[in-house]
């Protein structure tokens, strides 16, 4: 099994919800089978229970336990619902299915439904009494179980808790993507290669990038005794018959099957190599709680301070990755990837276009801007500085009275409420760069 279909299969196991609830089944049934045996062999009838009495415990087990799953899923429909109308349907995939509190509790309520009717299957003219009390003891569990899930699920669903998540997530694959700080970064010398010799084609279904294997290309490169470059950048989409990799010499040698399985595609983009995605799922989220139909800026203020959290990582780190080489330090692969300005670019030009006329947001914008202009290094101040400009200019046009653009002007990390302390127009402060 090459590395293309264990990559799929990985990521399918990591974002379905009924994988844990039917392994939580198979379980069921050898555990279940086990315990039988035990409690036969053993002659076990520490609890007392009559046969009457052990049918009622498994029949109120099976009762709730199969409430509770009937809830849980009905539940989860309407979350996929609010979250995807509320926030962005692409929060679906990324957070909601790929959640294992909600994936192993549902688990254990199916786990618990079968176990009962399992006993209850046992209980003739003896009592299992190790099964029974099991399943009473499940059945206590499912309960405080179902409590925390509604109680968890409620927070869940809170627009905090979703951007934190999603901020949560995308620290690691910034990690991941740019391991080097911006300080441990080596200069290196432009690489000398030569035209494009060859062109792969995509073939086969169309769809988004959505991982590549840097260490088989790599590889391949190395082998061939040439350089590969990756058309695409992950996220893009490839349609069939377009540019996938360009050849930058040993063209006759490569295995052209070899390095489209490095190359995973699908229907929707993913954040595992791809950070901009989760900041294009951020910005989604702010500017469609500025819309006229949900109006809600506090939304925003949340997902702007993940987007200067997710900024600020960005900004202390090596963006230039561009080139990867072998263990003898030869360059053998190029693939384009975001630079800084695409960073800032994605956070802060819909919003700032969406939201400029709301006096919270023009400010929260604004200290997000002064704050990373403060604490990221020099060469990370021209395009917050650009932004400064831009969105004080913006603010200009749009609050024509001149309370309302004093107002605008006041940087506030709390969007409105927060410094009331006037400041300087951002062109006015900006450092000459």
């Amino acid at each position: 099994m090459n590395w293309n279909y264990r990559h799929r299969i990985r990521s399918y196991l990591r974002s379905s919800l009924w994988i844990i609830p039917f392994g939580a089944a198979v379980i069921e049934q050898i555990l279940a089978t086990i315990l039988h045996a035990i409690d036969w062999r053993l002659g076990w009838g520490g609890m007392g229970w009559g046969v009457e009495g052990a049918k009622v415990v498994c029949n109120t087990v099976v009762t709730f336990s199969l409430s509770f799953i009937v809830f849980t899923f009905g539940s989860l429909l309407v979350a996929i619902q609010v979250a995807s109308g509320q926030y962005t349907p692409r929060i679906i995939a990324t957070t909601l299915l790929r959640d294992n509190v909600i994936r192993f509790t549902v688990g254990m309520f199916v786990f618990t439904l079968l176990f009962a009717i399992k006993a209850l299957n046992h209980i003739e003219t003896s009592v299992p009494h190790l099964l029974v009390l099991l399943t009473a003891l499940l059945g206590f569990l499912c309960l405080g179980a179902f409590l925390f899930l509604i109680d968890y699920a409620a927070r869940l669903l809170r627009p905090v808790s979703l951007v934190k998540c999603v901020g949560n997530a995308v620290l690691a694959v910034l990690k991941a993507v740019y391991p080097e700080n911006l300080e441990a970064a080596a200069e290196r010398a432009p690489p000398q290669i030569g035209p494009v010799e060859r062109t792969i084609l995509h073939q086969g279904t169309s769809g988004v990038v959505l991982a590549l294997n840097a260490a088989e290309i790599i590889a391949e490169a190395r082998r061939i005794n040439g350089v590969i470059e990756i058309a695409p950048q992950v996220g893009d989409f490839v349609g069939a018959e377009e540019p996938l990799f360009l050849l930058h010499g040993g063209t006759g040698a490569v295995d052209e099957n070899l390095l489209r399985s490095c190359v995973i595609l699908g229907s929707e983009r993913t954040m595992e190599q791809d950070p901009l995605f989760a900041f294009r799922i951020l910005v989604d989220i702010g500017i469609k709680a500025l819309s006229a139909a949900i109006n809600d800026p506090t939304t925003a203020v949340l997902a702007i301070d993940q987007l200067q959290r997710l900024l600020r990582q960005a900004g202390i780190r090596n963006l230039r990755t561009d080139q990867l080489s072998d263990s003898d330090g030869i360059v053998r692969m190029i693939l384009r990837i975001p630079n800084w300005e695409d960073f800032v670019h994605l956070a802060c030009v819909e919003i700032r276009y969406c939201g400029v006329s709301n006096i919270q947001i023009a400010r929260r914008l604004c200290a997000m801007l002064m704050s990373l202009r403060e604490t990221l290094p020099a060469e990370r101040h021209a395009a917050l500085t650009q932004q400064l400009d831009l969105l004080d200019r913006m603010v200009e046009k749009i609050h024509t009275l001149p309370e309302d653009l004093a107002l605008a002007r006041v940087p506030d990390s709390q969007g409105l409420g927060g410094s009331t302390k006037p400041a300087s127009t951002p062109s006015s402060t900006s450092p000459s760069l």
